[in-house]
């Protein structure tokens, strides 16, 4: 960037101020938005009231003895018309010699009807509300560059509406969660961030350090487990909504820190969960998108109908070609992922390994919604085993688009069994694997006082990004990059 074009922003700020005129004045007057100027227009215009609209200037056309121009607040871009004869003219000078495209200004006057039928504010007085010292990319041009949108977001918002509608999108998203929850009797709590063990979900942690306990402490990978101490201590209907940290890989559908939900449901099963969590995602859609179509990767994805149940071992003897229900040893998983051409790690135990099958075969077949149920039991280690068949859990997954939405299942309150599938977790720990759960001998002695029999959900922004069409990292309005 040149620095002569700063220079001469620079010169135009001291312009305002030896004219009296603070650049960075403490507040404004204003007394109506621009939607609002827009919709109560008739009112206005017939009574011939002045209002005073503020906003970033978009646009500016000077003519000689007038100028036309366009001020955008955060509900909508508004018409605005100065004519010299309406201002004093050295003020009038003071706009059009020192006010830029970009800078946030006040604008008084009375609307009024162009000859072209366009809504417009005829200018009486107006004053800076904010000078900028930096030239804003041009609105047609804007930011190409996607990394640049990302790190720079603030500049896609002020010229890409759509980026701004973006994310009033995602805040319907959270909300419809929140309301049809708390509609159905759940109660929202807050857990805390920083755990001394790290648990709920197969994850690197990040781990940080606490100076006033003088001790090392992990930034919490999901919510559950503080979640399910709260159903020991007598609340039945409980969720979240938070951040969680995960130490791993960033693609389209994975972020170190992202937005998550979980609810539990004391006394409830899998059936019920299921007909709950269809019902919600419905609303979701519905609300965000509009309807109830989504376009997902090329795919059109259709969330009005009932969502049918797909047997995971069922799908993975037929796409894969292995019978989970038979004893399956780690090198038959292995030569199989070598088949798929799938690289994995050497300290990998069968769980990871058969989720790796999984993701690879199974799930690319997945493209309507659906509910994955009965998983591997070396892939759930919180979840209830199924008593029809002891390899199995009882877990569904929601996925769509080849895309895994939502998880649940009957969590598991046997204290003892518990304990054994974490001390499994731990020997896949030291045998290499970085995602591992550890040992929460903490959580396991709130199991001995007893919990009651429960359904646990748990849901992330990934499903919004999914309804959008985009990565996580688009959705994200920071989101984390590489410093330059």
């Amino acid at each position: 960037m040149s620095e002569d074009v700063i220079k001469v922003k620079l010169e135009k700020l001291e312009n305002l101020k030896k004219a009296g005129m603070d650049p960075y004045p403490e507040k404004t007057g204003r007394t109506i938005s621009n939607a609002e100027a827009l919709e109560k227009f008739d009112a206005f215009q017939k009574s011939q009231k002045e209002v005073v609209l503020a906003g970033r200037l978009k646009s500016f056309r000077p003519m000689g003895g007038a100028a036309f121009g366009n001020i955008e607040d955060g509900s909508t871009k508004i018409q605005i018309f100065f004519r010299k004869e309406n201002l004093a003219e050295e003020k009038y000078a003071l706009f059009t010699d020192n006010v830029e495209m970009g800078d946030f200004i006040e604008a008084k006057g009375i609307l009024f009807l162009t000859k072209k039928e366009e809504r417009t504010l005829e200018v009486r007085d107006w004053k800076i509300l904010s000078k900028n010292i930096r030239p804003i990319p041009a609105e047609y041009y804007g930011i190409k560059d996607e990394e640049d949108i990302l790190r720079k977001r603030y500049l896609d918002l002020a010229l890409n509406p759509d980026a701004r509608d973006l994310f009033k999108k995602k805040n319907v998203f959270w909300q419809t969660i929140r309301n049809y929850l708390a509609d159905a009797g759940f109660l929202e709590v807050q857990t805390p961030v920083l755990e001394h063990i790290p648990g709920g979900a197969d994850a690197e942690p990040f781990i940080t350090h606490y100076n006033a306990l003088d001790q090392d402490f992990y930034l919490r990978i999901s919510l559950e487990l503080p979640l399910k101490r709260l159903l020991v201590g007598g609340f039945e209907k409980i969720f979240e909504i938070g951040r969680v940290f995960r130490n791993e890989g960033m693609d389209k559908e994975h972020l170190q820190e992202f937005e998550y939900t979980e609810f539990y449901w004391a006394y409830s099963d899998m059936k019920k969960g299921m007909d709950f969590v269809e019902k919600l995602f419905k609303e979701i859609v519905l609300k965000v998108a509009g309807g109830y179509e989504t376009e997902f990767e090329g795919e059109k994805i259709n969330w009005n109908v009932d969502f049918p149940r797909v047997d995971y071992f069922e799908e993975f003897k037929k796409e894969a070609g292995i019978d989970l229900n038979k004893k399956i040893e780690v090198l038959e998983l292995k030569k199989k992922l070598d088949e798929l051409g799938v690289k994995y790690e050497k300290g990998w135990g069968k769980g990871r390994l058969i989720d790796a099958i999984y993701k690879r075969t199974v799930r690319q077949k997945l493209i309507q919604p659906c509910f994955l149920t009965g998983h591997p039991i070396e892939i759930s280690p919180l979840a209830k085993s199924d008593p029809e068949n002891p390899k199995k859990v009882l877990r569904f997954q929601l996925v769509a688009g080849k895309s895994e939405l939502g998880n649940g299942f009957s969590e598991l309150n046997d204290p003892v069994e518990q304990k054994n599938r974490f001390l499994e977790q731990m020997k896949a720990r030291k045998a290499g694997d970085k995602e591992a759960q550890m040992m929460d001998e903490d959580f396991v002695e709130a199991l001995e006082y007893g919990m009651p029999p429960a359904l646990g959900f748990g849901m992330s922004e990934r499903f919004f990004a999914f309804i959008m069409n985009k990565s996580v990292r688009e959705t994200t309005i920071f989101p984390s990059l590489r410093e330059k």
